[in-house]
């Protein structure tokens, strides 16, 4: 009997394991394009996080800051006679005031603690220097600190992804 054809034996082997070069490179080349889209979608995601954390903070303190106006109207914070009732600086609302109302002397505290800008790229101030400060006598198209807080804002010249800048939230 004959050998078989060289045909024959060539067909008959059996598969190799592995990949080829070609199949690694289109696995790369559809990786690649994947992280590609994806980056731009994490600093999205990043950059949300950041705006909803600075609203979260900026409603905090306004609602401190109101309260703490509220406190004063009703009489349970000492004022002066020309003063606004707003709070003379932020830490005034963590450190708390005392209660006029209350017998034994006990604290009134509007905020467990001062939140950071978190969009100030300044870790080495205190949570309190973060924010830009409105003063009550100041107009809303040029806020400047005074000798109370009415308002606070960020400090950051950045526009926000709704196109407004921060520093107008």
């Amino acid at each position: 009997m004959w050998p078989l054809p060289l045909s024959r034996v060539a067909t008959s082997r059996l598969p190799s394991a592995g990949f080829t070069l070609i199949e690694l490179l289109l696995t790369l080349a559809l990786l690649a394009t994947l992280a590609t889209v994806a980056y731009p979608l994490t600093t999205l995601i990043g950059t949300r996080e950041r705006e909803l954390e600075l609203q979260r903070s900026l409603r905090e303190i306004r609602r401190a800051i109101d309260a703490y106006k509220e406190a004063t109207e009703d009489g349970r914070v000492d004022k002066a006679l020309v003063a606004s009732g707003y709070p003379p600086t932020l830490a005034v609302l963590a450190e708390g005031v005392v209660d006029k109302r209350d017998p034994t002397g006990g604290k009134i505290h509007f905020l467990r603690r001062i939140p950071r800008d978190p969009l100030c790229e300044c870790p080495d101030q205190p949570p309190e220097k973060t924010w830009r400060l409105r003063s009550y006598r100041s107009s809303a198209e040029a806020p400047a600190e005074g000798e109370d807080v009415f308002d606070v804002s960020s400090g950051s010249a950045k526009e926000g992804l709704n196109g407004i800048p921060y520093s107008a939230w």
